[in-house]
C-alpha cells in the first residue's frame, strides 16, 4: 500500500521566543522551485533587518527535489534541522522559512538545531494536513426506472456526485478514488446486471482532512 500524499491544509506562520530571539516559521504550499524561490525572496524582503532568513522545501511525490540554506547560522544547525522536520511529518510540496532576530544569548549547535527543527514543526502543526486523492469521474448513464436505485446504491457507497444531466436517459457523475475504479465498475456492472453506461472522464486530485 502505498504513503498517502500529505500536504499541508494552509499556509501559516508560527512565532516563538528562545533565549530572547524572535524565531518565525512562515510554511507555504508550493508546486515549483520558482514557488519556493519567490516564496523565500518575499520574506527576506519583507524581513531586511531579521539576522537570518533559513529555509528549506520539498518538492515531489517522491521529494525528488530537496533543498535547503542555514543563511549565515553554522552549517547545519538550520536547514537541515528544518527539512528534517517536513521529512518527518512526511509532507510533499512545501517551503518553510524561519527568520530570526538574535536576541544577544548565543544558543550553541545543539540549541539552534532544536530551536529551528521545534519551530518548523510547531508551525506544521499550527498548519494542519491533508491528504490529496487521486480520483477520477465516471459518467454512469441509465434509464429514468434505473435512476433512483442508482441514487441509493450511490449514497449507500458513500459515492460523490459531481453532476446529473437530463435527456433520453439519465447521465450522473461520480468522483472514485483511482485504486478503487475496478472495484467500483465492477459493483455497478453487476448491481445494475449491466443496464447501465459507464465511462472514465477527467481525474483530479480531491483534499480531505487528515488526522494520524
Amino acid at each position: 500500500m502505498t504513503e498517502p500524499y500529505l500536504t499541508i491544509a494552509k499556509n501559516t506562520s508560527y512565532e516563538q521566543v528562545i533565549k530572547k530571539s524572535r524565531f518565525i516559521c512562515t510554511i507555504a504550499r508550493i508546486a515549483s522551485e520558482e514557488d519556493a524561490q519567490a516564496t523565500i525572496a518575499s520574506i527576506q524582503a519583507a524581513n531586511k533587518k531579521a539576522n537570518h532568513n533559513c529555509y528549506a522545501y520539498m518538492l515531489g511525490d517522491n521529494d525528488q527535489i530537496q533543498r535547503e540554506s542555514d543563511n549565515g547560522e553554522p552549517s547545519g544547525t538550520a536547514g537541515v534541522p528544518m527539512l528534517e522536520s517536513l521529512k518527518l511529518a512526511k509532507i510533499h510540496d512545501v517551503v518553510a522559512v524561519v527568520t530570526r532576530y538574535f536576541g544577544g544569548i548565543k544558543l550553541g549547535a545543539g540549541g539552534l538545531i532544536r530551536a529551528y527543527s521545534n519551530t518548523t514543526t510547531e508551525a506544521i502543526h499550527q498548519a494542519g494536513l491533508i491528504q490529496r486523492v487521486k480520483q477520477a469521474t465516471l459518467k454512469i448513464t441509465v434509464s429514468y426506472s434505473q435512476h433512483d436505485p442508482l441514487l441509493y446504491y450511490l449514497k449507500e457507497n458513500q459515492l460523490e456526485i459531481a453532476g446529473e444531466e437530463y435527456g433520453v436517459n439519465v447521465v450522473t457523475s461520480i468522483y472514485v478514488n483511482e485504486d478503487e475504479l475496478t472495484m467500483v465498475k465492477k459493483s455497478l456492472t453487476d448491481r445494475f446486471n449491466d443496464q447501465l453506461q459507464i465511462t472514465e472522464g477527467p481525474h483530479r486530485f480531491n483534499e480531505i482532512p487528515y488526522t494520524k
